[in-house]
C-alpha cells in the first residue's frame, strides 16, 4: 500500500497521561540487531501515522505526525509512546497545513550506534518557493528513544517544485559494506543514499536509480534479500512508457558492491500498489509478492515472483478464487491492497498477509478483512490460508476498511511474527501462534491514523 510515513529534535511524549519512557540498557557501538528497535533494548518498536494530522493545530502541532509504541518482552507496551512531528522543538522545518510528515516511514540504524533511527518522509512539504518539494527527516534513536533530527538533502532533480521528495522510502545494506543505505523517491525517480550517515547531515555517495532513456517513472519501493548473496536487493514499482503507452511494471535491482545493478522487470495489467519480500518456500531465496488490487475491475490479485540465485524468475498468482481461499472475487474487493511477509507460526517459512479492505460481509459494505497464506514446501497455497475478518475489532460495521495496511513482524521475540492490521480510525495487533495469528489478547494501537513502518 502507498501510504500511501540539522537542528536537534525534541520528541514529545503523548500529553494524555502516558507513562514516561523506560530507559533501556545502553546499546553497543554496532548496527542495531533490529532495524526498528529505537531504544536498543532488543525489542522491535512500531511506528505509524498519528490518528490526527493536526491541521488546525489543536494538538499543538500541524501537518502530520508519527506515533511510536515501544516494544517489551510481552509485546508492544501501549503505555510507552512518543509522537514525532515538525512542531517539536528543534526539528528541521515547520509544520504547515499542506504537510504530511510521516506520509512514508522507514527505519534502520543509519549511524551504526546500536539504536535504530526513524526516517520520515513529507512529500508535500513546501521549501522556499518550491511547492510540494518534499523533505526527508532522520530522527535518531537513543537509549531513551527517538531524539534529535537531521534533514536529508535532495540531489538536483529530486528537489524541485512538485518533486514530492520522500514520498516513498526503503532501507537496507545494498552494497554489503555493513552500513545501512537509504532509497528515496523524488521527482519521479528513485535515489540511493549510501551509508554511513551522520547527525551533521553527511552521507555516502548518492546516485539516481533510473532506466536511462527508457521512459521510466518510479512511485514505490520494497527492499529485501532475493538472490541469497547476503546483500539487500531493491524492487522499484513504476510506470514505463513503451511506444508512448504506459506499462505497469516492477523492476528488480540486485545489491552489489557498487550499490545496485539492474535486473529483470515484470509487467502487469494493473498498477502494483505495494510489494514485500519473503522466502515462502524456504529455499534460501526471497520471493517478491506484489499487490495488484485494481486487477480485473478491482477484484484484485497477488502475484508472487519467485526468487532464485540469479534473481526473480517465474511467478504464481493468488486471489479469492484460489482453492482454499475464503470468499469469492467481486468487483471492488481490492484483494492485495496491502501485503506483508513474515513467519507467523515459527516453522521457518515466511507467510504472507494480504489486505482485502473493501470486502463486503453480510451485506455490510467495505467491511474488510485479511487473508493469511502460510508458507510451506512449494511456496504459498490457498489450502494453507486463513481469513481474519473485521469482526475481530468488535461489532461489525460498514466502511471499516479493515486490512488497508497490514504488517508482519515479531514484536515479542517469541519467534513468531505478529500481525498488525489497520482500519478506519483503529488498528489491532494480533499475536503469532503455532497456527495463525490470534485475536485473543489482541492490542488496540493508540491514536492510530495510517500506514505502518515497513
Amino acid at each position: 500500500m502507498r501510504t500511501s510515513t540539522a537542528a536537534a529534535l525534541t520528541v514529545t511524549l503523548v500529553a494524555t497521561g502516558l507513562t514516561p519512557l523506560f530507559l533501556a540498557a545502553p546499546a553497543s557501538a554496532a548496527v542495531a540487531k533490529h532495524y526498528d528497535d529505537f531504544n536498543g533494548d532488543g525489542y522491535r518498536d512500531l511506528a505509524y501515522s498519528h490518528y490526527y494530522s493536526g491541521i488546525s493545530g489543536d494538538d499543538g502541532w500541524t501537518g502530520g505526525a508519527v506515533n511510536i509504541v515501544y516494544g517489551s518482552a510481552s509485546g508492544l507496551d501501549t503505555t510507552r509512546t512518543q509522537v514525532v512531528h515538525q512542531d517539536s522543538p528543534g526539528i528541521p522545518g515547520t509544520g504547515e497545513e499542506d504537510d504530511y510528515f510521516g506520509e512514508s516511514i522507514s527505519s534502520a540504524d543509519l549511524n551504526k550506534d546500536g539504536y535504530a533511527d526513524l526516517i520520515a518522509g513529507n512529500g508535500t512539504e513546501h521549501v522556499g518557493s518550491a511547492k510540494y518539494r518534499g523533505t526527508v527527516t532522520i530522527v535518531w534513536g537513543s537509549r531513551t528513544g527517538l531524539s534529535g533530527g537531521t534533514s536529508l538533502a535532495p540531489k538536483s532533480g529530486a528537489g524541485g517544485s512538485q518533486s514530492h521528495f520522500g514520498s516513498e522510502l526503503a532501507t537496507g545494506d545494498f552494497n554489503g559494506d555493513g552500513s545501512p543505505d537509504l532509497a528515496v523517491i523524488g521527482g519521479g525517480e528513485a535515489w540511493l543514499y549510501r551509508g554511513p550517515f551522520t547527525k551533521s547531515g553527511a552521507t555516502g555517495s548518492v546516485s539516481k536509480i533510473d532506466k536511462e532513456g527508457a521512459g521510466w517513472y518510479s512511485h514505490g519501493l520494497a527492499a529485501g534479500k532475493v538472490n541469497g548473496d547476503g546483500r539487500t536487493d531493491l524492487v522499484v514499482l513504476g510506470t514505463q512508457f513503451v511506444d508512448n503507452k504506459p506499462a505497469n511494471r516492477i523492476w528488480y535491482l540486485k545489491g552489489a558492491s557498487s550499490g545496485l545493478t539492474s535486473g529483470a522487470s515484470k509487467t502487469y495489467a494493473s498498477e502494483p500498489w505495494g510489494a514485500t519480500i519473503g522466502d515462502f518456500d524456504k529455499n534460501g531465496y526471497g520471493d517478491i509478492a506484489v499487490g495488484l488490487p485494481d486487477n480485473n475491475d478491482g477484484k484484485g490479485i497477488v502475484s508472487v515472483w519467485r526468487g532464485t540465485s540469479l534473481g526473480p524468475s517465474g511467478s504464481m498468482t493468488y486471489n479469492q478464487a484460489s482453492s482454499g481461499v475464503s470468499g469469492s472475487p467481486e468487483a471492488g474487493d481490492n484483494f492485495g491492497y496491502a501485503v506483508s511477509a513474515g513467519d507467523t507460526n515459527g516453522d521457518g517459512y515466511a507467510d504472507l498477509a494480504v489486505g482485502v479492505p473493501q470486502e463486503d460481509v453480510d451485506g455490510k459494505e467495505d467491511q474488510g478483512g485479511v487473508t493469511v497464506f502460510r508458507g510451506g514446501s512449494g511456496g504459498l497455497t490457498g489450502t494453507r490460508s486463513t481469513w481474519i475478518p473485521q469482526t475481530v475489532l468488535g461489532p461489525a460495521d460498514s466502511y471499516a476498511s479493515f486490512g488497508s495496511p497490514v504488517r508482519l513482524r515479531d514484536l515479542d521475540r517469541d519467534g513468531k511474527a505478529d500481525l498488525t492490521v489497520g482500519a478506519n480510525g483503529d488498528a489491532l495487533l494480533m499475536r503469532g501462534t503455532s497456527t495463525t495469528p490470534t485475536a485473543t489478547g489482541a492490542v488496540h494501537l493508540p491514536e492510530y491514523g495510517g500506514g505502518f513502518l515497513d
